[in-house]
């Protein structure tokens, strides 16, 4: 045999057969249980179905909440109707209220997301003196439900001459203690110690640092709080009804509230299709709540993946 058949038998191959593919990964392990999709399903009716009345049950006429059944339509649907009764009765004291509940909300998220941003940053990354006593005082205001404190907040505001202001309600919802406590957890992380370090090198000081750089970094949690603040505000009941007495000044859960009691009662200015009205301005009162949720989700779904990958 010669020098050149030896080589040509004992050469490898200059091209390998193509392995096989690799399985994907969790396809074996993946497999459906019935009791947790039962229970899954179970927790989606739970959530769904006060939806879907509140849907139907603006659709219906007074009459018809009461003879008809409760989760399906009436034979004569009248939502239309109804949106424009809600919206004209009281010479369109609704629009007021809801603009109301906008103010209150609004101005309260945007100011209660601040300082607890502010605060969550100030807590993470400063060390002063008594720190540890005022966050451990921050976790304590986190156990102490907010109605206990509407009655020592009312007498504060009536010596302040507050009382049946817009400022009665914007005021104390601006206090968020599970917020400030939030935004601390998540400024540990989501805020370098070398980027600030780089930053102070710079000459920057502590303003243009929390504004340019800390609260980019802040953002998802920032809307966090904002909306949690913003639900809050928006279906707080109890303190608007303690602090404001002009019905002009009413957020829209107060005013659908005196408008059940009319209904009830039979005062000034109830109609026979009162309470299909109440059903009507609540379905059109979370309206905007769910507006909000929609355009804000995006910030929550980046902020999931904060700190899940090592640099």
């Amino acid at each position: 045999m010669t020098t050149t058949t030896r080589m040509a038998t004992t050469a490898e191959p200059l091209t390998k057969p193509p392995s096989a593919a690799p399985p994907r990964r969790g396809s074996a392990s993946r497999h459906r249980s019935t009791p947790l999709t039962i229970a899954m399903l179970a927790v989606l009716a739970y959530f769904l179905l006060p939806l879907f009345w509140l849907l139907v049950a603006s659709t219906k006429s007074t009459q018809d909440l009461f003879n008809s059944f409760g989760l399906w339509f009436s034979h004569a649907p009248q939502l239309l109707t109804n949106v424009k009764q809600t919206f004209a009765q009281d010479d369109g004291v609704f629009v007021h209220w809801l603009l109301n509940t906008v103010m209150y909300a609004g101005v309260s998220a945007v100011g209660a997301a601040l300082l607890a941003a502010a605060g969550g940053y100030g807590f993470a990354k400063f060390r002063f003196r008594g720190d540890r006593f005022s966050f451990n005082l921050v976790l304590g205001a986190v156990m102490v439900p907010a109605t206990a404190l509407a009655i020592p907040t009312y007498l504060l505001f009536a010596k302040a001459g507050l009382v049946n202001t817009p400022w009665a309600v914007i005021l104390p919802s601006l206090v968020n203690p599970f917020g400030l406590y939030l935004m601390r957890i998540y400024a540990q992380d989501a805020v370098p110690d070398s980027l600030l370090e780089a930053a102070w090198i710079d000459g920057a000081g502590e303003a243009r640092i929390f504004g340019t750089i800390v609260l980019r970094l802040l953002a998802p949690g920032l809307v966090t709080v904002l909306l949690f603040t913003l639900v809050a505000t928006w279906n707080n009941y109890f303190l608007p009804l303690i602090m404001l007495n002009d019905p002009n000044l009413y957020p829209v859960t107060v005013g659908l509230s005196s408008w059940a009691a009319q209904a009830q009662n039979g005062g000034a200015g109830a109609s026979s299709d009162m309470l299909a009205l109440v059903v009507t301005g609540s379905l059109i009162s979370i309206l905007p709540l769910v507006v909000a949720f929609l355009l804000l989700q995006r910030y929550w779904q980046s902020g999931l993946a904060a700190g899940g990958v090592k640099q």
